[in-house]
Formats: C-alpha cells, structure tokens, sequence
C-alpha cells in the first residue's frame, strides 16, 4: 500500500515511523511519503491561508497550493491529471482512483469498518486541513482526480488533521497482511465483530489480592470461549450500549433470515 501525507507539519508524522507501522515500512510492506505544503506555494512568505470570503473568525486555506500539491502526488504515483482548463468535464484516468481523506468534523465517521475498506486499496492520500479548513473548491475539483472521503474520528475539534491521520493510518495498516505478528489478534479485538473486547489478564493468577477468573485457568476452552462472549456482551452493554443495541439488532435479522430459509 501506498499512503501520501500532505501537511504544513509533516513532522508530526514520524510517529508513524515506530513500533510495528515503521516495521512495515522497513519491511517494504508500506511506501508512506509526506509532503509539506509549503513547498507548493508561490510567495516567498510560502502563504498557505487567505481571510474567509464573506468574513468570519479565523483564516482558510488557499486552494492552488493544495492543487500543486495533490497533482504532484498524482504525477509522481504515475497518473498524470489532465489540463486543468478541461477539468470540469474529464472523469477519473483507467482504473482505481487514489482515495483523498480529508479529516473534518463535518465528514463521515471514521469505524473499524472503514478501516477493513480502505485497508484494501492501493493508494491512501490524506490532505491535513489547519485554521478554519481548507477551501471548499479544492474537494470539488480533487473529485475529478480522487475519491474524496471527508472522515471524522470522532465529535469533537481538533487544531489540525494530523493526529486524525495518524489515527486512521495506524487503525488501516496495521490490517494489512505481514504488518500484526499474530493475524489471529485482529479478530478478538474490539469492534471485530461489532462489540468491545473483552477484559484480558496474565500471569501472576493472583496480584495485589486481585485473582484472574477461575474459568481461564480451567484449561476448558470451550468454556473460557464462552465466558468471554459473555464478558463482551456486558462490557459493551455497560459501556456502549449503542453497540449493544445495534448487535441485538443484527442477531434478530439474522434469525429471522435462517427462519425465512428453512
């Protein structure tokens, strides 16, 4: 997979340069290429915002440096983007587009759902908005080059999209094949099957006075099996009952399914 990362603060990415993420780009698992803003600019103050047209607090990012930079993402990647002066009428080049996220409170939210999708394209590029956002023609006109996907991680405001980048990248990545040690991991996890995960203990058996349940040290798996869904199942009614809501929903349509079958 290939991932570009277009901010004025690349530097907050190199993060993403340890533990198992940084592993699998050593590893040549991930290509992760960032990219700073400013160097698509044209003034020698390097300027990245303008006033909001119409007023209003704050400052908004200026489209071109935004177009620069995304065109030459899209030419170094080998897709060439037409002249811009056809732009208005020309569609997507022969095969799958590069997908654009671009974090914004005002975008779809970000699952783990989302994650198993975009796990399995080639090409992430994630645009890192500042100030007020950036200007609105930019995701109008990136729409004839990429798939554009506004993406929020959550209600709430952040200063900028770079630590929501670095949150989807590592929940994305870490899904591709090679990255995780243990593959069986990702499917006991939270939100694997719709629920939290359930509570998780090692040795010592007793610490502090606090035991590990009788049950996980049985050696009978069916019925530590068993006590896990259970735990899940009250984790994620105690703490999101969303979920849970949604879960009980799901296993009625799916009975009423198998019952409409028979």
């Amino acid at each position: 997979m290939r991932i570009d990362a277009v901010s004025i603060f690349p530097e907050f990415f190199d993060a993403l340069d340890l533990s198992l993420i940084g592993k699998a780009q050593r590893e040549g698992l991930l290509d992760l290429r960032r990219h700073q803003l400013r160097d698509f600019t044209v003034d020698r103050h390097r300027t990245v915002d303008d006033t909001p047209t119409g007023g209003g607090a704050g400052m908004v990012m200026t489209p071109e440096p935004w177009a620069l930079a995304l065109e030459h993402v899209l030419a170094d990647a080998g897709r060439n983007p037409s002249p811009r002066e056809d732009e208005p009428g020309q569609r997507h080049p022969a095969g799958e587009p590069p997908v654009l996220i671009v974090p914004t409170p005002a975008g779809e939210l970000f699952t783990q759902r989302t994650a198993e999708e975009l796990s399995e394209r080639e090409h992430l590029v994630f645009a890192a908005g500042r100030y007020e956002g950036i200007d609105q023609r930019v995701t109008a006109w990136a729409g004839h080059h990429f798939e554009v996907r506004p993406m929020s991680i959550g209600d709430y405001v952040l200063n900028g999209g770079e630590v929501a980048i670095i949150v989807m990248v590592e929940a994305i990545t870490r899904l591709l094949p090679g990255v995780l040690g243990n593959p069986e991991s990702l499917e006991e996890e939270s939100h694997a099957d719709g629920l939290l995960e359930y509570p998780v203990y090692t040795k010592p058996a007793v610490w502090r006075g606090l035991e590990v349940p009788e049950i996980l040290l049985s050696g009978n798996h069916a019925r530590i099996e068993e006590h896990r869904r259970e735990e899940q199942l009250l984790r994620t009614r105690r703490i999101r009952p969303d979920l849970y809501a949604k879960h009980i929903v799901a296993q009625e349509q799916a009975a009423r399914r198998e019952a409409e079958g028979d």
